[in-house]
């Protein structure tokens, strides 16, 4: 049986530039670095980013992202410290909780956000996005 996630590895075309965009702007906390492979932790999320030469140059068009969470008290205090890094803002906010999603340097797909599995699925209770909606936990 799956018992959580173990890890996420992101291929990065500049593993140092990368390695600064996610401990400087992200504040993840490195754990191990070499010439071409780092490790972080993000709250209990394990992060490795792998130098690949065949990196994507630029977004998916697709929707797929990673949410990381985040305080309300911290939100808009790190939503600028991200914006004033440069990164592209790719998506504005249409859901429950705020959030701010944005792109590393290699285009992969972030969001910070404040909520969780239970705000979204109480919030969709109260106003449903269509009808027939199921849910499967009290």
């Amino acid at each position: 049986m799956i018992r959580g996630l173990n890890h996420i590895t992101l291929s990065v075309r500049n593993l140092q530039e990368s390695f600064v965009f996610y401990r400087d702007v992200l504040g993840f906390r490195p754990l191990m670095k070499t010439t071409t492979i780092a490790y972080f932790l993000a709250g209990d999320i394990w992060l490795c980013i792998d130098e690949d030469p065949k990196t994507r140059s630029a977004a998916l068009p697709e929707y797929t992202h990673f949410a990381f969470s985040i305080l309300a008290e911290d939100f808009d205090k790190f939503s600028l410290r991200i914006k004033k890094s440069d990164a592209p803002i790719w998506k504005e906010n249409e859901s429950e909780g705020e959030s701010l999603y944005f792109l590393d340097p290699n285009g992969h797909k972030l969001e910070i956000h404040v909520g969780d599995w239970k705000s979204r699925i109480a919030a969709v209770r109260r106003s449903p996005w269509e009808e027939g909606i199921e849910f499967f936990e009290d």
